[in-house]
């Protein structure tokens, strides 16, 4: 137990394509201890995996609970992965399983929803009522709260934002649509969009050209972000297109959702200087009837790539909290870990 809370101490994992990473945290959102290990490519060695990683903690912390941030479509009970593009599971009753094997109770989220509880907790969502959480990375994941909950949809698969399509047969994209938001508005869409524009004229660019010449697939939007920031014309070129999509985007949003806060997340978000400002401008010209109302405040995240863990331990306290009485909640004769 955390002696200044008085809350159990919670175990979140960030559930990764390439790593698991699992902490512990307490009541005021602190990371105290993690663990890190590469994510197995088969469903048992994956819950192998996460087993040890949460009894290597368990070792060392009184543990009360267990979430999962798992990017992928999770069962509005919370309990089975229906679908993860990047792990092994489908259809998977993860979070039976491994409160089973764990003795604890275990809950799996969506990771933008973990991210967004991390920020409304204890980061820049603070305070908010209806705010949209918008993870820009490889693609764009999304998460809503509204009046102060998270929003999960009939099914628990609400919101794919970055799935919405702005630009009819527009980039192909991997959910087998064409035109989807995150081909404009992302870390892939940054490369895609330099690669067009230098494809249109090379001499353009001293730096990026240069790097395309010598491997064409070694371009990153981390590097294009990078090559922005040291003046490059054709990056700036790609920042100020994102920038564009990203206001258009946002005012879409902003249509259907109005909501009080937007936060701006994900690895890309660390460039925001680069975009940001630009970005709410375009917000500010495309939503419907701007003069007559008030806009969303648009911030950037604040706990970075911590926010899934925090948020999923945060969540799986808030269960246990829930569930104190429920005799069921561990499985009987297990012990804890």
């Amino acid at each position: 137990m955390t002696a200044a809370m008085g809350q159990p101490l919670t175990v979140g994992v960030d559930v990764g394509g390439t790593n698991i990473r699992a902490s512990v945290v307490d009541g005021a959102g602190e990371v105290l201890d993690t663990v890190t290990a590469p994510t197995p490519q088969s469903a048992r060695a994956l819950e192998d995996g996460l087993a040890r990683a949460v009894r290597e903690l368990c070792a060392r912390h009184r543990i009360g609970a267990v979430g999962l941030a798992v990017a992928g479509f999770v069962d509005e009970d919370r309990a089975t992965v229906r679908f993860a593009p990047h792990l092994p599971w489908e259809d998977a009753p993860v979070a039976t399983r491994l409160t089973d094997r764990l003795g604890l109770p275990v809950i799996l989220e969506h990771d933008a929803n973990s991210a967004m509880w991390a920020e409304y907790r204890f980061g820049a969502a603070a305070g908010g009522h209806n705010v949209v959480l918008v993870a820009i990375g490889t693609g764009i994941g999304a998460a809503l709260l509204v009046g102060g909950q998270l929003y999960r949809g009939s099914y628990g698969v609400a919101p794919e934002l970055g799935h919405v399509q702005v630009v009819p047969n527009g980039r192909a994209c991997a959910c087998g649509k064409r035109g989807c938001w995150e081909r404009y508005c992302s870390g892939t869409a940054l490369v895609d969009t330099a690669l067009e524009l230098l494809a249109t004229d090379p001499r353009r660019s001293t730096l990026l050209a240069r790097e395309v010449h010598r491997d064409p697939d070694s371009l990153t939007g981390r590097r294009v972000a990078g090559a922005a920031q040291d003046g490059d014309p054709v990056a700036l070129d790609v920042m100020a297109d994102f920038a564009r999509w990203l206001g258009l985007g946002l005012a879409a949003v902003s249509d259907i959702f109005d909501p009080d806060l937007i936060v701006i997340a994900g690895g890309v978000s660390t460039s925001a200087t680069l975009f940001l400002d630009d970005a709410r401008e375009h917000y500010a010209q495309s939503i419907t009837g701007a003069k007559h109302r008030r806009l969303a405040r648009i911030r950037t995240a604040q706990l970075g790539e911590a926010a899934g863990m925090i948020g999923a331990a945060e969540l799986a306290r808030a269960a246990l909290v829930e569930n104190v009485e429920n005799p069921d909640a561990v499985s009987a004769g297990k012990p804890p870990c």
